[in-house]
């Protein structure tokens, strides 16, 4: 007679019984509860207990949640495939209530849920009624199972395995609770457990009926991670010879990575192959949307496992850590890793593993992608472009790694624009502080600092970001007599080569201190020495004006410049803007949108500059002039949806025409385009060309 599903209610003392035993297959991911998972637990029932009426046969069922077996009917063998991390915590639990009690009668009744006794009149043998992984089985056996033992693991000083230790660390926040809790009230937990909670035990007659259940209630909301489904999958469709094996290989990856990064590693692989921001869950698209993610799940698990997990998983190790490993470059790759792993977003990590895969081996052709991955993903930062822009461009690269494209050409994908340079640049060449966040601020001047320190400078814990120039000068002080010109002291304060780091946060009084004074009590530690060649590099300068502003920001910039190759296509001339028209910039929110220049009577926006996609100001003749660049093709949909491009060179009328174009509603053009390199408007280069 064919078998089916079936669910029942069952109390506790059922489910410790010799109807069930219960074993945790290999292929099962590690015992994971926290102690603040198994002590919430705890208090639970205990708020539970305390809520019912005196007589407990009265009281409320308590619901523990639900497990999944695959089990036949009237065999009491229980395979495991949902439930281990309740099964595991309530035979702790047990055993502490067992170490607790004084109550000699009751530590053998408790002793009963978690071992058989066996009996030579039906036949049983001795058995536990919860057998753990291979691998965890003998701990939790002698240590938890067994009589007379917990104290031994309490007091236990020998090195463990995660497992062991989240085991421990439970017994003991478990019997620390417990032991303040009167005898009766011990009793009273121990008739509540057995008798009023209850699991509803799910039963299914087969691996793949119970992988499906295991899904569907993943789906609802149980406490499994995508990754535990897949697991699941990948390995139930595994001939049986080889589970064990692949299932300590699945398991050897996550415990050495853990499991946070062990799943973030799931969301990369989807990524590299979906190359597109995804709409749906992670399961959803290994299964259904990844043609060879969903084909390797079912037809080829194996090699899904082969060429595809378990090495992205070693690589992603790698990567993530910052610890490649070869013979050859290995300082060089690492410190280009290290930066970027710095970084608030993680959408460069899928090339870089589809790079990894195809190309460890090769030293020098792996330093110079990260080299320029590093390049490109800075940039972006600085530039500010949204995750929906930085998916586009980084899975581009992918698609390119994938048909073995050569990303060193100018046209590539890792490669940046001269426009991309140019817009990179005119970030750091403008006012940094206030317009990047602060992170990403301190970021930039660290990857700074250890570029001045020559690469050796490490750098652990937090910096703050302060100004050489104060903010807010007071009066009378050198500071004025330095920067008189409020103008010059505005263009100044917030740009690169006014800032340093400090180890600490200091004394905000002292930020408006005199040169020296500041430089001996502010900028210095103790014994005169400062952790960040940057702050050194001030401690050296005698006076604080502009000549020195300009003399520091065009080195800090070139240093920048030279390290991520910033001057191979469109170099910036530092010097004062000449008579003839000089390049100009349109920045929006901290956002270069686009450049320009005048020439006579026209004013013409280059090719890749950005313009919103919506018209958003009220109607205008300028409304209508955008609209005929849309149907001419002279301005096109963008990467992003929020920005449309410019597809060619496109000359207008006037500045204010050519910003409004690109902001999208009416402006002021000659006041908001600036002249490259400095703070200057159009408006006031051209009032003081004509003046000459």
């Amino acid at each position: 007679m064919a078998q089916f599903l079936s669910a029942k209610e069952q109390p506790i003392d059922k489910v410790f019984s010799s109807d069930y035993v219960f074993t945790i297959p290999g292929y099962q991911r590690p015992y994971s509860w926290s102690t603040e998972q198994a002590l919430e637990l705890l208090e639970d029932l205990l708020g539970a207990m305390a809520d019912g009426p005196s007589d407990l046969h009265e009281a409320i069922p308590y619901f523990l949640g639900s497990i999944v077996l695959i089990k036949k009917d009237n065999r009491p063998e229980s395979e495991v495939v949902d439930g281990q991390q309740r099964l595991t915590t309530l035979t702790i639990l047990l055993s502490a209530i067992r170490h607790t009690s004084q109550d000699v009668d009751l530590q053998s009744e408790v002793t009963d849920y978690l071992y058989e006794k066996g009996k030579k009149s039906t036949g049983t043998p001795d058995r536990f009624r919860l057998t753990l992984r291979e691998r965890d089985r003998d701990f939790f056996r002698n240590f938890i199972q067994k009589e007379q033992r917990l104290g031994d693991l309490i007091i236990l000083n020998s090195r463990l395995t995660d497992v062991e230790a989240r085991i421990k660390d439970n017994v003991h926040v478990l019997t620390s609770r417990l032991s303040i809790l009167s005898q009766s009230n011990l009793e009273r937990l121990q008739q509540f457990i057995v008798t009023r909670c209850f699991l509803v035990v799910v039963s299914t007659p087969d691996l793949d009926s119970a992988y499906r259940i295991f899904g569907v209630m993943n789906s609802r909301g149980l406490d499994l991670s995508a990754t535990d489904v897949l697991k699941a999958d990948v390995i139930g469709n595994l001939p049986e010879e080889l589970r064990s094996t692949y299932t300590k290989k699945w398991e050897d990856e996550e415990e050495s990575m853990g499991r946070e990064r062990f799943n973030d590693l799931f969301s990369h692989i989807r990524s590299v192959y979906l190359k597109a921001k995804s709409k749906h869950t992670l399961l959803k698209d290994f299964k259904e949307n990844i043609d060879f993610l969903k084909d390797g799940l079912k037809n080829s698990p194996q090699r899904l496992m082969d060429e595809v997990i378990l090495p992205m998983a070693e690589d992603f190790d790698q990567i993530s850590s910052s610890q490649f490993s070869g013979t050859q470059l290995v300082d060089s790759i690492n410190g280009h890793l290290h930066w970027l792993n710095r970084l608030e977003f993680k959408d460069w990590v899928p090339p870089a593993l589809a790079f990894m895969v195809r190309h460890r081996n090769d030293a020098q052709k792996v330093l110079n992608f990260f080299s320029d991955l590093e390049r490109i993903s800075f940039s972006m930062m600085l530039r500010r472009e949204n995750v929906n822009v930085r998916i586009r461009r980084f899975s581009e690269i992918t698609h390119e790694i994938e048909n073995g494209i050569n990303l060193h050409n100018a046209t590539s994908a890792l490669q940046l624009t001269p426009f991309e340079q140019d817009a990179t640049i005119e970030v750091l060449n403008g006012p940094l502080y206030g317009h990047m966040q602060t992170r990403a601020l301190a970021l930039l001047l660290k990857r700074l600092d250890q570029l001045l320190s020559n690469q050796n400078a490490i750098y652990s814990g937090d910096a703050s970001i302060e100004h050489v120039l104060p903010q807010n000068p007071t009066d009378g002080s050198e500071w004025l007599n330095w920067i008189p010109d409020v103008r010059d002291r505005t263009l100044w304060v917030h740009r690169l080569g006014n800032l340093v780091l400090l180890s600490r946060h200091k004394n905000s009084a002292a930020q408006n201190y005199d040169f020296e004074r500041k430089k001996k009590t502010y900028f210095s530690s103790k014994n005169g020495i400062t952790n960040f060649a940057l702050t050194t590099q001030v401690l050296r300068s005698n006076e604080w004006g502009i000549s020195t502003l300009i003399e520091r920001q065009k080195v800090l910039l070139d240093s920048l410049k030279n390290h991520w190759k910033l001057s191979e296509f469109n170099p910036l001339s530092h010097s004062a803007p000449s008579s003839e028209t000089p390049t100009l910039y349109l920045v929006n929110s901290g956002i270069l949108l686009g450049t320009a220049q005048a020439s006579g009577p026209n004013f013409i926006v280059h090719k890749g500059s950005k313009a919103r996609s919506k018209w958003a100001g009220a109607e205008h003749s300028y409304t209508h002039l955008r609209n005929k660049l849309i149907e001419a093709k002279n301005l096109v949909p963008g990467i992003d949806q929020e920005w449309l491009e410019f597809a060619e060179d496109v000359c207008f009328e006037s500045p204010s025409a050519a910003s409004a174009t690109i902001l999208g509603r009416t402006d002021n053009g000659r006041e908001t385009w600036k002249v490259q390199g400095t703070n200057q408007s159009f408006s006031e280069w051209q009032k003081i060309r004509d003046s000459n």
